[in-house]
């Protein structure tokens, strides 16, 4: 019987036949660490339109604020005119009409305050109840508040003014306060936030140690809340800010109007017969109305992080 080296050592010339050739070498795959993450032209080239569809706009604003009313009209869009009127139309545009500019800036932050706050508080209280807390129809309330954030704003303006006109509500700054407390949209961004950030042992914890729900709320997981607060309070500012819709509808007197509506008062007044055409003025309220956004979103960045509750809780 032949032993398995015998049988198999002629295939051995057909395996070394080829031996003086060299074997075709693999590529092996690129690996991408994180000082070196990958590169995408696609992604680099949609980026690139992104900035520009935001930057552009930002850019022409700026550069037509220091323009005067007749030097709209004799240079290039994208570029500075001969005379330099910035601070001219500032101040023009809080003293036009006596003043009604800064009366419009304040009603926008009564507004923004009571509103958009008020809607965050109550985000914050009902995402946390509806986190932390079992009780009966919480699933029913989920399926509202999905449908509710569905639903688009400008789909409930009507019924809403049939509402408060029924009640006598219209024109004046409740129309425009109270509707500004409902954001469903924020509440399931709090309830999403607080199932996530808030350990249920933490809450377990200060229990046992006699703290009530009050207090528990307040010491141990409001301030955990802290970036999902921010993020609901910018979110719903930006809405209330940049409310028109609503005030349209709402609001008669011009005293109560905010920055959005008096704008736009002031822009149609080239199409009246005698109205005066203050388009600079238009455009320098503009660039002061977009200003406080920026602000708020640049100082307020370094609040928007996540797992802040990551390791509070020993496994």
């Amino acid at each position: 019987m032949s032993s398995p080296l015998t049988t198999a050592s002629p295939a051995a010339p057909a395996r070394t036949s080829g031996a003086g050739k060299s074997a075709p070498r693999l590529r092996s795959p690129r690996r991408h660490t994180a000082g070196q993450p990958r590169r995408s032209l696609l992604l680099t080239v949609l980026t690139s339109l992104v900035v520009l569809y935001t930057v552009v706009p930002l850019i022409w604003l700026a550069i037509n604020a220091t323009k005067t009313q007749a030097g709209l009209a004799d240079s290039s869009g994208l570029w500075f005119s001969d005379d330099f009127a910035l601070w001219d139309n500032i101040r023009d545009t809080f003293t036009y009409d006596d003043g009604v500019f800064t009366r419009w800036l304040l009603n926008t932050l009564m507004y923004v305050v009571l509103g958009a706050g008020g809607a965050t508080f109550l985000a914050i209280l009902g995402g946390y109840a509806l986190a932390k807390f079992d009780f009966p129809g919480k699933r029913g309330i989920f399926a509202v508040v999905i449908g509710a954030v569905a639903v688009p704003g400008t789909a409930l303006a009507v019924p809403t003014f049939l509402m408060f006109s029924k009640m006598g509500l219209t024109d004046t700054p409740w129309a425009v306060i109270i509707p500004s407390l409902v954001s469903p949209f924020g509440l399931y961004l709090m309830w999403v936030f607080a199932a996530e950030a808030i350990p249920t042992e933490l809450l377990e914890a200060a229990r046992i140690d006699g703290a009530g729900e009050a207090r528990t709320f307040f010491t141990v997981a409001l301030p955990l809340l802290a970036p999902g607060i921010v993020t609901v309070l910018l979110f719903t500012t930006v809405a209330t800010w940049n409310n028109y819709f609503l005030p349209l509808i709402m609001l008669k007197d011009s005293d109560w109007y905010p920055l959005t509506l008096g704008l736009s008062v002031w822009n149609s007044q080239a199409e009246t017969i005698g109205g005066d055409v203050i388009f600079n003025l238009v455009i320098t309220g503009s660039l002061l109305t977009i200003l406080p956004l920026i602000a708020a979103f640049l100082l307020l960045q370094k609040y928007w992080q996540s797992g802040l509750a990551a390791g509070s809780v020993k496994e």
